[in-house]
């Protein structure tokens, strides 16, 4: 994990650094994904059972899951467990709740109503990696928003494991948040299904959830035909840190990211040498007893540094320049920094507040804008399930009142015919 200071010159070499991992484009890969796509649009089931054979080894005799076979699940689950997801599933619940909207009719004195409509979308789509890389975790920060937006039917898509069953932690957490209906397919050609809809997988609104390069790339190209959350790319940590921070604790936290891909980013801010040089000894002690080893060291040379800084409120512009998807503020007065840290997806206040609380458990959603998205993009909420429908009504004399301004606009702009829709209401006879 290199160390470096931020003079204007070695830090941006850091940052164009870390656009590169997620500017890059596998022309291989977005070709590959595009005949995918075709595919299963075209011949729907036989397409992705074939894709499922060949990149998953073993495709099973019904795609979906029964309901037996996800309340078996339940039945057979360790209490300790569910007990735990449980847990994790109220404090999410709650957080969520507050983000509810609802409608509103505006009722004017002269009889104009205005007014917006918000409902749940009729289906949305879940995916979910399952061989691995398997994120019980995920199922409940995409589910339950979705539930309290009053979403109509969730469908997941899941691989199946390499003896062709669900993960049945996977399992298990759906059944917790009620999904309605799980199938066991993943990759692009599960993407394509959904959007598409196939023989058996039903057409979605809307698909969320993460997934590899090839998901991500499925749905990039399938955003317009169909919604989707985010284009997700590697996870990423920064930490600001001041000189009352744990070295110690801010390796663990650094490393709780580095081990998730070779393209994965933690980056230490600091305006202690003293700390970046004990941080970047304790990340290279702790990296040699997990299990992960060989992905970390990856990450480590690629994109992780340690950044001193000259100011406190260099840190701050520093941070809200690389805008990323955790941010870890491991200072004196955490607080003090929250109404100025303007571009993260989620923000972890003190030394108490380690990146996986939010993974996990805390309530507030773990789906968040990666590589720099943050500065336009926010986290998966309650919201992203909703669609939203404007009326207007008016009376004879209110667009009467309207009527010549009206007219004016839409002449300047060389659209007669938009003048003449409300000319013609108030011409003789009519």
């Amino acid at each position: 994990m290199q160390r470096v200071t931020a003079n204007g010159r070695d830090e941006e070499a850091l940052f164009a650094a870390l656009r590169a991992r997620s500017e890059e484009t596998d022309r291989r890969v977005t070709a590959a994904v595009s005949e995918i796509i075709e595919n299963v649009k075209k011949n729907g089931d036989r397409a992705v059972r074939e894709y499922t054979e060949r990149f998953d080894g073993f495709c099973p005799a019904a795609f979906e899951v029964s309901r037996e076979e996800i309340n078996d699940v339940l039945t057979k689950a360790d209490p300790v467990y569910v007990q735990s997801l449980l847990n994790a599933q109220e404090r999410i619940t709650a957080f969520h709740r507050r983000q509810k909207r609802e409608s509103f009719a505006d009722f004017q004195e002269n009889g104009v109503v205005l007014g917006q409509r918000v409902r749940g979308l009729s289906r949305v789509g879940l995916y979910v990696p399952g061989g691995t890389a398997a994120y019980p975790s995920s199922v409940l920060m995409n589910a339950i928003p979705a539930k309290i937006a009053g979403v109509g039917e969730i469908v997941m898509v899941t691989p199946p494991m390499k003896d062709g069953s669900a993960n049945p932690n996977i399992l298990l957490a759906a059944a917790l948040c009620g999904v309605d209906r799980v199938f066991l397919m993943g990759g692009a050609q599960a993407v394509a299904a959904l959007c598409y809809g196939t023989e058996t997988v039903p057409r979605v609104d809307k698909i969320v959830g993460p997934g590899n390069i090839y998901v991500a790339t499925a749905k990039k190209l399938l955003y317009g035909q169909v919604d989707i959350d985010m284009i997700a790319g590697p996870s990423e940590i920064l930490v600001m840190a001041d000189e009352t921070a744990n070295p110690r604790w801010l390796a663990a936290d650094l490393l709780s990211q580095a081990e998730h891909d070779v393209l994965a980013s933690a980056v230490l801010l600091t305006t202690s040498e003293k700390l970046a040089d004990e941080t970047v000894l304790e990340v290279e002690r702790q990296k040699e007893l997990l299990p992960r080893k060989e992905i970390v060291e990856q990450s480590l040379q690629n994109c992780c540094a340690a950044i001193v800084c000259q100011t406190r409120a260099q840190m701050v512009d520093l941070a809200n320049r690389i805008a990323p998807e955790h941010l870890e503020v491991a200072c004196e007065n955490p607080m003090e920094y929250v109404g100025r840290l303007d571009n993260a997806g989620s923000v972890f206040l003190g030394q108490y507040a380690p990146e996986p609380l939010g993974d996990y458990y805390a309530g507030p959603n773990h789906v968040l804008p990666t590589s720099g998205t943050a500065r336009f993009f926010s986290p998966l909420s309650v919201e992203s399930f909703y669609k939203r429908s404007s009326f207007i009504y008016y009376t004879r004399e209110a667009l009467r009142e309207a009527k010549e301004d009206i007219v004016r606009i839409a002449r300047s702009e060389g659209l007669d015919a938009h003048a003449n829709a409300v000319s013609v209401r108030f011409e003789e006879g009519e």
